[in-house]
């Protein structure tokens, strides 16, 4: 059983399991009755997702600095009670499930995603890779 971090809209992988959506807002343009028939997300759980005023920041990031800067804050925002404990409980689901978890950027890399990939690693998750 696995989590994958995935890019929401992108075609789904073999046995992927229910996708969740850790974004602030739903894909627009699209009925919620199709977010999942279009391969967004299952489930929308923004409680995952930065800040409206943390994406900001991240989106602007243009040095590695500025990354770095962005990734604490998220982190921080993650420390959170509430956030660390989904994130403590999607691990322990990994063990057992398959789902995935994303986001809509092109690119992991500079994208919340890969710090929560991280995050979810760091509490034992067990990846795809």
């Amino acid at each position: 059983m696995t989590v994958r971090v995935v890019r929401l809209g992108t075609a789904r992988a073999s046995a992927e399991g229910t996708r969740i959506g850790t974004v602030r807002r739903p894909p627009r343009g699209v009925p919620k009755a199709e977010f999942a028939s279009q391969n967004w997300y299952d489930v929308w759980f923004p409680l995952l997702a930065p800040s409206a005023e943390t994406v900001k920041f991240g989106q602007a990031a243009e040095t590695a600095a500025q990354w770095q800067a962005f990734k604490k804050k998220y982190r921080a925002e993650m420390a959170a009670p509430e956030p660390a404990r989904s994130i403590e409980l999607l691990a322990a689901l990994s063990q057992h499930s398959n789902f995935s978890v994303g986001c809509y950027c092109e690119q992991e890399e500079r994208c919340h995603r890969s710090v929560l990939r991280e995050l979810l690693k760091e509490q034992g998750a067990n990846l795809a890779a």
